[in-house]
């Protein structure tokens, strides 16, 4: 079957599936398969289960309402690939190092306070979450926010061919998943991958004026917004009240709206919350529903969330660690007032062969500031001698959370998403 009489049968059956467990009725299942499962296998009971029609590339049957192709997953891409074409709206893409699910989801606050957007739900950003997300824009939308992820080199390259990204924004380069990109060098050309895609386009990018890198990675697009603390057409610096983040404008918003008070902790979100204003005034959304939008988001998903726990504040930021983040949110707590101030740091994962010496850096910072309690998790820090605490895993550090004395305490908890941090708090 081709892809044009395929979208057919997505226009009446326009809500798609890849889990079988999940599947509703009036679904198209596509039967992907992956290392531990194969989607095929479970095609038919898909069917029996409300599915109008099932995607394979195997036979597993003679059901009228199996469609066989030669790859589920490229037949994903393409269908989603279609479905784009169809639009002639704004498809602002974001990747980079760190920031960039709480930038889309900051930017996605403001661009729907005004327009009907469509967005990634969560960090659904990779190879089949990227068609998924566009297969759920509909006719009515105004704009589109798609996040991509990588750890990999052409993936980024690969994600722009079916999502065709109109403008783009890198957050900033740093070593995440350096295991799979193999060198600082290589994860500045992959996610430069989006820039290279928006310049043959003569398109837009939106970019953070204080990183020198990005001026050179930007050169030759048509048109680039640029927002920062010392120059841009948004300019902001950060302060913070209560361990959240404010923003002074002094370029970009009026008198009236020049400060915003997020519900983000951390200074190191202040390129984030520059980047959603930028867009927003780019694209026309009012200064009062920008300042509104911004203030009114709360984090979730253990990103940058501030919980209280009896007398005691947690700074909950353990969906994602790397070198750099983990560098800004250390500094960043140091220099929060109060005394007791606690750290549980997990590992950092898929760092490769620059595990060691990142992780040494990491116990190296830890040693400049003065710390009521440090609590190290992983494997990670295993290799290392020094004066904290060590658990070999989140189970094995739950009993202890549980069972803490601490009182009238500020604590980060922030590492890799492999360690499960927020097992702690369960």
């Amino acid at each position: 079957m081709n892809i044009q009489s395929l979208y057919e049968i997505f226009l009446q059956y326009p809500s798609v599936q890849t889990d079988s467990r999940k599947v509703q009725k009036g679904d198209l299942f596509f039967a992907l398969k992956g290392e531990n499962f194969n989607g095929n296998l479970f095609a038919q009971q898909a069917l029996n289960d409300g599915a109008a029609y099932a995607i394979v590339d195997e036979n597993v049957g003679d059901d009228e309402r199996l469609i066989l192709t030669d790859n589920v997953l490229q037949t994903l891409q393409d269908l989603a690939k279609h479905h784009r074409e169809q639009f002639n709206i704004p498809f602002l893409a974001i990747t980079g190092s760190n920031g960039k699910t709480t930038t889309k989801e900051l930017v996605n606050a403001v661009l729907s306070s005004h327009f009907k957007t469509y967005t990634t739900q969560g960090n659904f950003n990779n190879h089949i979450g990227i068609p998924l997300t566009i297969l759920k824009v509909k006719q009515d939308a105004e704009i589109a926010v798609i996040e991509m992820g990588a750890n990999h080199l052409k993936e980024i390259e690969g994600y722009c061919l079916y999502a065709q990204p109109t403008h783009g924004i890198i957050t900033n380069i740093g070593i995440a998943h350096i295991e799979g990109f193999g060198s600082k060098e290589n994860v500045r050309k992959a996610k430069g991958e989006l820039y290279d895609f928006i310049r043959t386009r003569n398109g837009t990018v939106f970019a953070f004026d204080d990183y020198d890198y990005l001026h050179e990675m930007s050169k030759g697009i048509r048109e680039i917004i640029w927002y920062g603390t010392k120059n841009g057409t948004v300019v902001g610096s950060a302060t913070q009240q209560n361990s959240f983040l404010g923003v002074n404008f002094s370029q970009g918003m009026p008198t009236k709206y020049s400060n915003i008070q997020t519900k983000l902790v951390g200074t190191y979100n202040l390129p984030n919350v520059l980047c959603a204003v930028a867009v927003g005034k780019y694209f026309g959304v009012p200064e009062e529903k920008i300042k509104t939008a911004i203030e009114n988001y709360e984090p979730s998903n253990s990103r940058s969330q501030l919980i209280n726990l009896g007398t005691n504040k947690i700074i909950l930021d353990a969906y994602n660690a790397n070198p750099s983040s983990m560098k800004a949110a250390i500094e960043n707590f140091a220099s929060l007032p109060g005394e007791n101030k606690v750290l549980i740091l997990g590992g950092m994962k898929e760092l490769g062969n620059e595990s060691v010496a990142e992780h040494e850096k990491l116990i190296n910072l830890i040693n400049k500031f003065s710390w009521k309690s440090v609590t190290l998790i992983g494997s990670e820090f295993q290799p290392f001698e020094n004066k904290y605490q060590w658990f070999e895993n989140s189970d094995a550090a739950r009993n202890w959370f549980k069972n803490w004395n601490f009182d009238h305490s500020t604590i980060l908890i922030k590492g890799s998403r492999g360690i499960a941090l927020e097992k702690l708090l369960s």
